[in-house]
């Protein structure tokens, strides 16, 4: 019987999608490493401010990756993704300064912490049957849920967050470096590259494909004996584990995590828009989103905050950069519906 399952699930899946062939999987992975040198050489000729934008560009894309997991594959959308980023950010401070541990190991505790926190929250609305805008609204729910709790315990100081220490002496254990160090850019983009390794793999295998299926149509799927639950809760564990990982991450480069930087709901739409504006459900759609999405957002706000000579009359107007920001994503969303990879690769396919 699941022999039967797998070919008609893996045939299935080959004829409408031919990137789950080994030949395009083979070529997927071609791709990865020739984006990773080029995006490995570019911070060689990097100002500090640019690299700057360029290290959180690749926070917002390991975020977007993660949610793309669950979301476009495993079909459960989800807005609060700021729940298991907080998870990580936090587990990171935590340790990191109360309790001297690696950032690397606090990294991974946080990554578990947060794959099992999502997979309980996944499994209660699935359990009651929470679906669609619902579970959606579920998920927001226990991100402001967590903001609260964090707001209010001692142990994680409440409303003032984690200042971590910065040591006299530059450490790869402790994931400090040199103020400017590229260092502090290749770490993220190895996370980046290892995630979209994996987002890769994952779509290609068993579980990918059965979540894939379960997402078309849950009951088809359950008709094959795919046992829906199991496999969407294994795509939320690897989503929310990603998540937290770039939590993780953000405490490290920043240095400090507070409840809004933590679990705040933008935290939620930063995860969210790259992945929409690049194309949900493809494996390069929330990378390219987020190469859009974090140097436009930082082109925009340094342009309307600080205008130019011939801009000047928009100078002083609160909120203006967030409008035109808004205004360019609904334009992009209109006019590409599938998203940019998305819309591109079916132009190119016709």
């Amino acid at each position: 019987m699941t022999d039967m399952v797998d070919k008609q699930v893996h045939s299935a899946a080959d004829r409408d999608d031919p990137r789950l062939k080994d030949r395009s999987r083979s070529r997927a992975y071609l791709a990865l490493l020739v984006v990773a040198v080029v995006l490995a050489l570019l911070p060689l000729g990097m100002s500090d401010r640019v690299e700057t934008i360029a290290v959180r560009t690749l926070i917002f894309a390991i975020m977007a990756v993660a949610w793309n997991l669950m979301s476009g594959y495993g079909g459960l959308f989800s807005f609060g993704h700021a729940a298991f980023f907080g998870i990580g950010a936090y587990t990171d401070a935590y340790l990191v300064v109360d309790h001297s541990v690696s950032p690397w190991i606090a990294m991974i505790v946080g990554a578990l912490l947060a794959a099992a926190a999502g997979g309980a929250i996944a499994f209660l609305c699935l359990r009651y049957r929470l679906a669609g805008a619902y579970f959606a609204l579920a998920t927001f729910a226990f991100a402001m849920m967590f903001l609260l709790v964090v707001q209010n315990l001692e142990i994680l100081h409440k409303t003032e967050g984690f200042n971590l220490p910065i040591l006299p002496t530059y450490s790869w254990k402790m994931m400090q470096f040199a103020q400017g160090s590229r260092n502090y850019y290749w770490i993220p983009l190895g996370i980046l590259v290892v995630a979209l390794a994996g987002t890769i793999a994952f779509v290609g295998s068993r579980a990918g494909q059965y979540a894939q299926a379960i997402r078309d149509d849950e009951v088809a799927a359950a008709s094959l004996g795919i046992n829906a639950l199991r496999y969407r809760l294994v795509t939320v564990a690897l989503s929310c584990g990603l998540t937290a990982v770039a939590g993780a991450y953000y405490t490290q480069y920043y240095f400090f995590v507070g409840p809004d930087q933590g679990f705040g709901s933008g935290v939620s739409i930063e995860a969210m828009i790259p992945a929409v504006i690049g194309g949900i459900g493809t494996v390069w759609g929330p990378v390219i989103g987020a190469l859009v999405v974090g140097p436009l957002a930082e082109g925009i706000t340094s342009i309307l905050r600080n205008p130019p000579q011939v801009l000047s009359f928009l100078q002083g107007l609160t909120g203006l950069d967030v409008a035109v920001y808004a205004v360019l994503l609904i334009v992009i969303v209109l006019f590409m519906p599938k998203g940019i990879y998305g819309t591109l690769r079916d132009r190119w396919r016709k």
